[in-house]
């Protein structure tokens, strides 16, 4: 089984992929790259593997979408008077599920820069549906699946913040030691020096991961009552925790 991490960028010199190949009881980083990925080329590694995990959201919160919608045809716009249920609107179902299970709040789709790398993803997404390869936006099933590396390493008690930019090489280059330490089962190959130097490498190489914790039944169950709106809004896959023993 092979999986592939997308660290998606609106720039092209920083969108990172990388591909793990699976085996029984082991698994190796065997491609990673960070540039030169176009929408295309992201496509064909996709169509490539089995599984891959995108670290960007893969829709919009609904009661955003209803209000825009209304404005734009000139139609009523309910808009709530309290200023944190304002705020409310811009998370998706999914951000205040990840905010509760891991206490890390994901970009705000409708309120951050990540809405222009949503926008690609969307394009991204579509290309998939065009060339036959449904996409399930939950990720439950499908090619594709949502993850947010910042809290699958929260998830595994590691630091989570601090190991971006290149100010901040030293901490990241201690990330990398850590979780080649604590996954003993992951051989990062020759590509251990580029997630030193590139946080979006190393991003990769956790999005790929989480993939096969979304294959693996090692993430935390969508909630029953959140299947439909998952299936508009997109839906994060949070790791369970228990990545110390391989995913099989």
């Amino acid at each position: 089984m092979r999986t592939a991490g997308i660290d998606l960028s609106t720039r092209q010199r920083k969108t990172a992929v990388a591909i793990i190949d699976w085996g029984q009881s082991s698994a190796e980083v065997v491609e990673l790259s960070v540039g030169g990925h176009d929408v295309p080329a992201l496509r064909r590694v996709i169509g490539d593997v089995d599984k891959t995990g995108i670290d960007c959201p893969f829709g919009w919160p609904n009661d955003f979408v209803s209000i825009v919608s209304a404005h734009r045809t000139g139609g009523p716009v309910h808009v709530p008077e309290d200023a944190g249920r304002r705020t409310a609107l811009s998370l998706r179902a999914t951000d205040h599920f990840v905010k509760e299970q891991t206490t890390v709040r994901p970009l705000a789709v409708a309120a951050d820069r990540i809405g222009a790398t949503a926008v690609l993803c969307a394009g991204l997404l579509a290309h998939l549906k065009a060339s036959d390869m449904p996409v399930d936006r939950s990720g439950v099933t499908g090619p594709v699946v949502e993850v947010y590396p910042a809290a699958a390493l929260r998830q595994w008690r590691l630091p989570h913040t601090g190991y971006k930019e290149s100010k901040n090489a030293d901490a990241r280059s201690g990330l990398v030691g850590k979780v080649q330490k604590n996954f003993g089962w992951l051989d990062f190959g020759s590509h251990a020096d580029l997630c030193r130097t590139s946080d979006d490498a190393l991003d990769a190489v956790l999005c790929a991961v989480i993939a096969r914790l979304q294959v693996t039944d090692r993430v935390l169950p969508l909630p029953s009552e959140h299947t439909d709106v998952a299936a508009v809004e997109g839906w994060i896959a949070v790791p369970d925790g228990r990545l110390t023993s391989f995913p099989s």
